[in-house]
């Protein structure tokens, strides 16, 4: 049982168990939060360091030993979408290509400072490169499981830094269900389950607040998959509010595909948790997640936001691509989406003119090669 007086890890049934024990989810089956901090200033920031760990006074807990590769720190560029002017963080600059860096570098530092050797992880790209990377830095040996239908080159990315690869046939779910299947034969850090992944990726909000100066944004723009971008800038913002460095958490704008949003469907139906959907795939591979594990969390955060959902529909995607494209912005499909979602959020009303907004680009283009390829050749541009 953990100290209620120091941080600690909690279930949705309200257990609670040390914040130094490794586990990946709670007695009851349910994912592991991290227990809400106090939050740090400006005067917290170590400026001294050229990465997101700046900001490590943040976290829960003070790492004997990190795992770093120099991730965060990305810059803040402006572009326009359709006629809205932005703010952009390409999370490409990344070490491995995508924001999931973000994440691992916490995440992997706290499995080597408790002693992990061996790790399972289940991805469909971008999370499994990130945990590959971070597992080769930190010496401890991982095995990745993706669906067969994975980016060639996020496997490649994975195979290289010397992770086993295990190729699962069927949907994203498929791939979950075989990794939870796995677990009991070694220590299980999905990005999707590890409460210590959500804390790296909760930095974001800390760089955006001190890129803009030490000020919150109106508006926050991310595609969503699983959603640990968007519990990250909930939980990041909400801790500057709590330290009194903002006013208020902004609003969390969440973009997902049509042919699989299921955390936009529930939001719209007004249900806390998602249901069963006939869900296909999308050319934004990374948001293809039927069953979010974190979905109770995701959708209690953009509403607390006072944010909302936006589904973009196969054919806007390759639209998206080509847009920031000739703005100079190599972003994936995956990513792309959170630009094809604005008009939506312009006509709900969630963002106007003369606000702030900062939209993130989560991967490179060159993390999806062969569909970019066919956005290419479909517009004659091969």
């Amino acid at each position: 049982m953990a100290d209620s007086t120091q941080p600690y890890l909690y279930d949705r049934s309200d257990a609670r168990y040390s914040i130094d024990e490794a586990r990946w989810r709670g007695d009851d089956g349910t994912p592991l939060m991290v227990s809400p901090l106090a939050g740090i200033t400006r005067d917290d920031v170590d400026r001294s360091e050229r990465s997101q760990w700046r900001y490590r006074a943040a976290l829960p807990v003070e790492l004997h030993r990190r795992v770093s590769l120099g991730e965060g720190c990305t810059p803040l560029l402006h572009a326009t979408v359709g006629e809205v002017p932005v703010l952009v963080k390409p999370e490409w600059f990344n070490p491995t290509g995508s924001f999931k860096d973000r994440g691992t570098t916490v995440m992997m530092s706290v499995l080597a400072s408790q002693g992990i050797t061996e790790m399972l992880e289940d991805s469909s790209g971008n999370g499994g490169a990130s945990v590959a990377a971070y597992a080769a830095a930190a010496g401890i040996k991982a095995k990745i499981l993706a669906p067969e239908s994975t980016s060639a080159a996020k496997i490649l990315q994975s195979r290289v830094h010397g992770a086993e690869i295990g190729l699962v046939p069927g949907n994203r779910t498929a791939t979950s269900d075989e990794a939870i299947r796995q677990s009991s034969e070694r220590f299980y850090a999905s990005h999707n389950w590890h409460p210590f992944f959500i804390q790296g990726t909760k930095l974001l909000a800390y760089e955006i607040w001190e890129d803009l100066g030490f000020v919150a944004p109106d508006s926050v723009v991310v595609p969503a998959g699983a959603g640990s971008l968007v519990l990250g800038c909930f939980i990041g913002f909400s801790e500057l509010v709590a330290s009194g460095a903002i006013p208020k958490v902004p609003r969390i704008l969440v973009a997902q595909p049509e042919n699989c949003g299921p955390l936009a469907a529930a939001f719209a139906a007004g249900c806390d948790a998602v249901g069963d959907g006939q869900w296909k795939p999308s050319l934004a591979e990374g948001t293809s997640i039927a069953r979010p594990v974190r979905d109770r969390e995701v959708l209690a955060a953009v509403s607390n936001s006072g944010g909302g959902f936006q589904t973009v529909s196969e054919a806007e995607i390759p639209d998206a691509v080509l847009s920031l494209a000739a703005q100079g912005l190599y972003a994936e499909p995956t990513s792309s989406i959170a630009a094809a979602a604005v008009p939506g959020f312009v006509r709900q009303g969630l963002l106007q003119e003369g606000e702030t907004t900062v939209m993130v680009l989560t991967g490179s283009g060159l993390k999806a090669a062969q569909t970019m390829a066919e956005i290419a050749r479909a517009r004659g541009l091969d």
